[in-house]
């Protein structure tokens, strides 16, 4: 090789490399301002409403649960104002995301969009805010997030898997998403955020947790040499810390065993109270009788004695909510299982939840028939 053909070898490989540094450069620079027009678009993007309105001041809520289709239906509706406004109730929790994981109103997060994974059940969600408002009622946005059926079928990348390579359904063959899957927790934090601007005061995320019924053998676990609490607790920071400037309250649901565990026992579903105190506003166990074991407290029928159940788990649990951020709001049972619910076994868990350091509750009745048994007059 001569002088010539040595220097002129060199300089191509100069321009090559250059010209290798700038496209990838380039592809760099498009992919950043590609994620933060998307977090643009999901974050701010909704409805035109700007995000001016104040937090709501912290109060004691006592709260009825409602489906979508019963907050949008305007007769429900109107029932259960009428309902708050003779009794000691001041709140709904309202689903917005449910087990199926469809989306309840018409959302404008991208991947909802795309994906075609809402159903408007809601109707005119800005309106029946402002409609419960004008009631003086304390709204609550309820998300599920891990058990989300349709994401994990149509993101099968972001779905829990069985050892057969296969998607992971329980014994309700309902599939879920994989609590380590960032993308999860992006998709989760953007709905949150989108109910917020639309005037709910809260989000209470429920299914904040691993998977606890099924074929767990055939489970394939993405979470390395981490506990499966590490992950939720990761998981809780990240709301926490996506949603510290948003003018709303945050809380979780977790099994009523939670209140009861110690060390380093999550159940297997990665639950612990722990993890979660320092990055809530309320910790919300779902304490309801009728789903403690036989034998519990030395009960056959723990269902029967709701008032015991309810004061133990208080009890057991309250020192981990000394000096920090969360604060008790137990879930109620206010159904028939195992026993009927009359007007004596819900104030029964009223007053147990009360007695014992509960910081507000929540009934729960999935077909939504409420009435003022059991609850003191306005």
């Amino acid at each position: 090789m001569n002088y010539f053909d040595k220097h002129f070898n060199l300089l191509v490989l100069i321009v090559v490399s250059l010209a290798s540094a700038v496209f990838l450069f380039w592809e760099w620079q498009t992919a950043v301002l590609a994620i933060e027009a998307t977090s643009t678009i999901e974050n701010n993007v909704v409805f035109n409403i700007e995000p001016s309105r104040a937090k709501p001041p912290a109060q004691t809520v006592k709260a009825v649960y409602l489906t979508a289709y019963s907050a949008g239906s305007a007769k429900k509706l109107d029932e259960i104002i009428g309902l708050i406004d003779k009794t000691e109730l001041n709140a709904v929790v309202i689903d917005i995301k449910d087990y199926s994981g469809l989306v309840l109103y018409d959302s404008q997060v991208p991947l909802v969009k795309k994906l075609k994974l809402k159903s408007n059940r809601l109707g005119d969600v800005v309106a029946m805010i402002k409609k419960l408002h004008a009631n003086s009622i304390y709204v609550i946005a309820r998300q599920t997030v891990f058990q989300d059926p349709l994401l994990a079928e149509k993101k099968i990348e972001w779905a829990i898997k069985s050892k057969s390579g296969e998607v992971w359904r329980d014994n309700k063959n309902l599939a879920w998403v994989d609590p380590t899957q960032q993308g999860v927790w992006g998709y989760n934090l953007a709905i949150a955020k989108e109910a917020i601007r639309l005037g709910f005061d809260e989000i209470n995320f429920d299914y904040v947790r691993f998977p606890s019924d099924g074929n767990m053998s055939q489970v394939v676990y993405t979470t390395g040499d981490k506990p499966k609490y590490e992950v939720m607790g990761e998981f809780y920071r990240f709301l926490s810390d996506g949603l510290k400037d948003e003018p709303a309250w945050i809380s979780l649901d977790m099994f009523g065993f939670v209140m009861e565990k110690k060390g380093t026992d999550d159940m297997r579903i990665g639950q612990r109270l722990a993890d979660a105190v320092s990055s809530t506003d309320y910790v919300c166990p779902m304490m309801y009788p009728s789903h403690y074991p036989a034998g519990h407290l030395g009960f056959a029928n723990p269902a029967e004695h709701p008032g015991v159940v309810i004061a133990n788990g208080m009890e057991k649990g309250l020192h981990y909510f000394l000096n920090t951020r969360a604060k008790p709001r137990p879930w109620l049972q206010a159904f028939n299982m195992g026993a009927i619910y009359d007007a004596a076994k819900i104030r029964a868990q009223i007053d147990a939840a009360e007695n014992n350091g509960a910081d507000g509750w929540l009934l729960w009745n999935a077909s939504n028939r409420y009435t003022a048994a059991g609850l003191n007059p306005d």
